[in-house]
């Protein structure tokens, strides 16, 4: 699977990794429906981490289509809600 993070560039991250990124997925959803600034910050920063040390960079100059996309380290509350669909910003 292709992931891009938003303002940063793309990985291949294998399918298998994704029980583990949709823990963070849910947490993640939890802290914006409760409003909880901090944690969501804490979490989607624990979240493109985890992508960038499982994933594998693609080099610069390569597109792929994205099976996924990620927003940036520093998106806000307003900027992740609009990229959500009802799984969280991982589907399943």
């Amino acid at each position: 699977m292709i992931v891009r993070i938003m303002g940063e560039g793309q990985v291949r991250l294998a399918d298998g990794h994704l029980t583990e990124l949709n823990k963070l997925d849910d947490e993640l959803l939890a802290e914006m429906e409760n409003g909880d600034g901090p944690g969501f910050h804490r979490t989607l920063e624990a979240l493109l981490s985890k992508v960038r040390e499982l994933g594998e960079p693609l080099p610069d100059d390569s597109l792929e289509p994205s099976e996924l996309i990620l927003p940036s380290q520093d998106a806000t509350l307003e900027d992740v809600r609009e990229l959500l669909s009802d799984d969280g910003l991982i589907p399943g």
